[in-house]
């Protein structure tokens, strides 16, 4: 079992396995802290390929978030606890917002990241993303938790029948997905919104792999594309199947981001 506490003091983290050091920042998460119970088994399943030789630090986002936060302010904050208790350059993987995260945080403070990763992650949000998540937004403050979760589907699933299960899953899953108190949540959603690094790309100097699917509507193809070219020596690995979910899970990614790392 691995070990739950705040990085530097500020950010909850869960932590186990052996080897290097590997931050890992996770898409967006409606509970705020450290996963208990099979919450946390299945988070230590899910990450326990990289822990077999890495240290992983599963950070998540400040409990209670000033509004008015920007993702340059949550990357100042990863920033100063990453430094305060790990070594200065670290590796880092960023997953969905996660991945936004990550490389806001390898643009503002470059000798925080060693290398990086970013699975199912870009530049920025696509505008038919960014339109779906502010009207996540407006149902989620209106108090309408089922149809907010449910709309999240279309930037889920790769074809119709993916967006089909996945709009039936949210509608089910939504207090899973939704909290009752949706504060940071909404917070988190909103520092995206207006997130936008691709004029610096070419400031990150960490050695970078992006992994994604072609179909992910979050992004689409030609906006990773584009955000590979503009990082200085970036791999892609756009798998032309996979949409947003698919590549966020798919059991081969483990694989290519360790031998990544390992070079």
């Amino acid at each position: 079992m691995g070990r739950a506490d705040l990085l530097g003091g500020t950010l909850p983290v869960l932590t186990f396995g052996r080897g290097p050091d590997l931050v890992v920042l996770p898409g967006l998460e409606a509970a705020s802290g450290n996963p208990t119970g099979s919450a946390r088994r299945m988070e230590e399943a899910r990450y326990a390929p990289y822990a077999r030789t890495r240290t992983v630090h599963v950070v998540r986002r400040p409990v209670g978030i000033a509004p008015g936060t920007t993702m340059a302010d949550l990357a100042g904050s990863l920033a100063c606890a990453v430094t305060a208790d790990l070594d200065v350059a670290v590796d880092v993987m960023g997953i969905s917002t996660g991945g936004s995260l990550a490389l806001q945080l390898a643009v503002d403070h470059p000798q925080v990241v060693r290398r990086l990763v970013l699975v199912s992650a870009a530049a920025r949000l696509s505008d038919d993303a960014r339109a779906t998540q502010r009207r996540w937004a407006e149902r989620v403050r209106a108090g309408r938790r089922r149809r907010a979760a449910a709309g999240q589907a279309e930037l889920m699933g790769a074809g119709a029948a993916g967006v089909a299960f996945w709009r039936a899953a949210l509608w089910l899953g939504a207090p899973l997905v939704v909290p009752d108190d949706p504060t940071d949540l909404l917070r988190t959603v909103e520092a995206e919104d207006s997130y936008d690094v691709t004029a610096r790309l070419g400031e990150v100097t960490a050695p970078t792999l992006l992994v994604a699917g072609a179909r992910d509507r979050n992004y689409g193809a030609d906006l990773l594309r584009r955000t590979a070219a503009g990082i200085p020596g970036a791999r892609l690995r756009l798998h032309p199947r996979y949409g947003h979910a698919a590549a966020t899970s798919s059991r081969r990614v483990p694989a290519m981001v360790l031998d990544f790392l390992a070079g």
